[in-house]
């Protein structure tokens, strides 16, 4: 059984939370008021997720996720909950190794859903904020004034596959924009992760648009 924790300071949240997960069937060992707690809850029990608030009083999200993805050394994926005003503290919890985010009005299926993909190691990005996070990324010019590790050692054909998946392209998409099998692009994300030294999907998104990598999703179907 899945084992979760849920750090949000609202207490009905928390306990609605807690109610759509145990009909799902997972097990929720532990509830957090703050950051601080959650930090503390998934010494305690080692939970598989982690769903985080990233406003919180003592100790807000980002810092909670960071310190968890540190002292767990990615075992636990940490889901950060959000609204559409908070995107620079969504760009800093995957920064911090965030395995995705989801919009706090999500339905309960999605959730459940969220979770599982999260524990298999898959991409949780919940479409509505990735936008906006992929807009606030095109507003700006990349942030790193050097390559980060690993990006040289990645080839053409990887650097292609790193663009898209900064645009958000699943990889059914990558497959039918670069006219390869879904086998060759698991193989090419598998690389690039390792070269990068980038837990997921996530991350790598981060990377891509720090890294200054773009690639418009309608480029293609314009035959340009």
């Amino acid at each position: 059984m899945t084992s979760v924790v849920i750090a949000d300071d609202q207490v009905l949240v928390r306990h609605g939370l807690r109610l759509i997960l145990e009909l799902a069937g997972f097990e929720v060992v532990a509830e957090a008021a703050d950051g601080a707690e959650a930090v503390a809850a998934v010494a305690a029990h080692g939970p598989d997720v982690v769903l985080m608030d990233l406003r919180m009083p003592v100790m807000d999200g980002v810092e909670a996720t960071r310190r968890i993805v540190e002292d767990t050394a990615g075992r636990t994926r940490v889901l950060a909950l959000t609204t559409f005003d908070t995107d620079q503290h969504v760009l800093d919890a995957l920064r911090a190794g965030a395995a995705g985010f989801l919009l706090k009005d999500v339905t309960s299926d999605g959730l459940s859903d969220a979770i599982r993909h999260a524990v298999a190691g898959e991409p949780v990005l919940a479409p509505s904020v990735l936008t906006r996070v992929l807009d606030h990324f095109a507003a700006r010019q990349p942030s790193l004034s050097s390559p980060p590790p690993g990006l040289r050692d990645l080839s053409e054909r990887e650097l292609e596959v790193l663009g898209r998946i900064g645009a958000g392209l699943s990889n059914a998409e990558i497959a039918a924009d670069l006219v390869i099998s879904m086998a060759t692009v698991k193989t090419h994300v598998r690389h690039i992760l390792a070269k990068l030294d980038v837990r997921d999907r996530a991350q790598a998104i981060v990377v891509a648009h720090d890294a200054g990598l773009r690639h418009d999703p309608t480029r293609s179907a314009r035959g340009a």
